[in-house]
């Protein structure tokens, strides 16, 4: 697993992306595009927090324009910082950018044009609209082409054209196509200035449709570099612990040249959050190999969880436990508690994973797999291939100590155990700490295993970090709905910036509660608009009747 996807260099301004370059950290101003002074400061902020790469949305045709006055502004200051105009619904806000910036960020989905609904395409229909697509993008790559900007090509889940979930659905398949179709047409037009991204909230959706990608390049001779990020993933700890999952994961997998941590608070601090996971995993000392996913000894592409007879840690329970040593615990409760005296402890057998060789002779019983690896992902994975390889089914325990409080064991947690439980190879949790911070490590593991998709065990909060086009105040937005409903455990709710991003991109949200300008919400229902325009001090309230309505509340224990 000490491999890396070896992609080309890609030049973005001053900064290489790929190749043996370091992963390359960005973020993106939330300013209003048209006010320069506060775009440049903030653009500086960031560069001066250690973002390499900054990104400003360009909505339309004259915040696409006035990207020139911040460059110059910016140049004026000494700052020669490569930008990054985010285009959406805009092909020509993207052919004014492109002679500006160092790099357009588009997304297929908005490149499709008006596309019919309920059409059953037949082949010549799909090609058709194919050709119209191709007409669409081509001036935009003319114009890169001639002042060397690149381009990413971000699929958002969410956000595919209808011929493309006609045929694949809103799937993994169909975001890794939508972006291969633009990429098939640069390369016909002999351009290479490609970053590509898969982007969803959903984690597992995220670290399967970029695995997949990067298989199609291989398969397709390709090997652009890739853009990692975990889109709308909150804030607080949980959106740090989703982000370094989701990040962190393909990074251990050896994919990634460049990486955004999306947080619904202030845009500087993503980018310490962003150098923490670089940095646990570094990239840099990875060997760049054409194959990564040699090193699997099971499929990547899909969620296919690993068989044990986890009934033998605790009858009738199908989800991954939480364990912990004995304490005071009021919140979250552990399913399972250590203490010296516990006769539970004869019931597994307990082992050191970070040998290079293991006593299989007691794995007729629960194991306890215990590292202390930074990373430990990699021995844990190094683990379950010798059982695989063995074929023992015991179930397993992952377990690990960490010093200090759950806020400064978040990232690293994330990374050792994020990818395992992702890929459905964890019994079992059990992040050891001191006496002090027990209740706190409890919660980070339940919140980890949230973030992975494999236990539900508290309400899921799906929010954008805002940016120029968010005409409201987000952050204490999402904090006004936690307040009111981060006890209805297993549901989703999206507090989203705009009607640009917002229902598309909430993907598989329950519910939404999305930004319209001057004071106003409009709420959802899945992807349905139900109510529109409803003020900002009552949207709370007429959201939690929503939820009232449909059968889905109950009060706080």
């Amino acid at each position: 697993m000490n491999q890396r996807f070896r992609t080309r260099e890609v030049m973005v301004g001053t900064v290489a992306i790929g190749g043996s370059n370091p992963v390359r950290v960005q973020s993106m101003t939330n300013t209003s595009t048209m006010d320069t002074i506060a775009t440049v400061r903030q653009t500086i902020q960031l560069y001066q927090a250690g973002c390499e790469l900054v990104r400003i949305t360009a909505p339309g045709v004259k915040e696409a324009a006035n990207l020139a006055v911040i460059k110059q502004a910016l140049h004026e200051q000494g700052y020669d910082i490569p930008l990054i105009a985010d285009i959406h619904y805009s092909p020509k806000a993207a052919e004014v950018a492109a002679a500006i910036v160092e790099k357009v960020r588009i997304n297929p989905g908005n490149y499709t044009g008006a596309e019919p609904r309920n059409i059953n395409y037949t082949p010549q229909q799909y090609q058709k609209a194919l050709d119209k697509v191709r007409q669409n993008i081509r001036p935009l790559i003319g114009i890169c082409k001639a002042h060397n900007t690149a381009i990413r090509i971000g699929s958002n889940h969410g956000s595919l054209g209808r011929r493309i979930i006609h045929r694949y659905g809103n799937t993994p398949e169909g975001m890794v196509e939508a972006a291969l179709e633009f990429v098939r047409i640069c390369r016909e037009m002999d351009f290479h200035q490609i970053v590509l991204s898969m982007k969803a909230s959903n984690v597992r959706v995220m670290v399967h449709a970029t695995r997949l990608l990067v298989k199609k390049m291989m398969d397709e001779g390709m090997d652009y570099p890739v853009h990692l990020g975990v889109t709308e993933a909150g804030d607080g700890i949980e959106g740090r612990v989703k982000s370094a999952v989701g990040i962190g994961t393909l990074l251990a997998d050896g994919i990634g040249d460049t990486i955004r941590v999306s947080l619904t608070e202030d845009p500087v601090n993503e980018v310490p959050v962003a150098q923490s996971i670089v940095n646990y995993i570094n990239p840099e000392k990875k060997a760049l190999v054409s194959n990564v996913f040699e090193g699997f000894f099971y499929d990547p592409f899909s969620y296919n969880p690993r068989f044990s007879k986890r009934s033998q840690l605790k009858p009738s329970m199908v989800e991954p436990l939480v364990l912990a040593e004995a304490g005071d615990y009021k919140a979250e409760k552990p399913d399972i508690i250590i203490n010296a005296n516990n006769s539970a402890q004869r019931l597994w057998h307990q082992v050191s994973i970070d040998a290079t060789e293991h006593d299989d002779n007691d794995f007729h019983r629960p194991v306890v797999a215990a590292s202390q690896e930074a990373p430990a992902v990699y021995s844990f994975r190094r683990f379950f291939e010798t059982l695989h390889q063995d074929e023992l089914r015991v179930p397993v325990i992952l377990h690990k100590n960490y010093s200090g409080d759950a806020v400064a064991a978040a990232i690293p947690a994330a990374i050792d155990f994020g990818p395992l439980f992702l890929d459905g190879l964890g019994d079992g949790i059990w992040l050891g700490s001191d006496e002090k911070h027990r209740q706190e490590f409890v919660n980070l593991a339940f919140t980890l295993l949230q973030a992975c998709g494999a236990r539900i065990s508290k309400t899921e909060f799906i929010a954008c970090p805002s940016c120029g086009r968010t005409r409201y105040d987000i952050q204490s937005s999402l904090q006004k709905v936690k307040a009111a409903t981060s006890h209805l455990k297993g549901l989703k709710i999206a507090v989203m910036g705009c009607v640009v991003n917002g229902p598309g991109e909430m993907a598989d949200a329950h519910y939404g509660y999305v930004g319209m300008g001057a004071g106003k919400v409009a709420l959802y229902r899945g992807h349905i608009q139900v109510q529109h325009n409803v003020s900002e001090e009552n949207a709370v309230d007429a959201l939690v009747q929503m939820i009232k309505n449909d059968g889905r509340w109950r009060e706080k224990e």
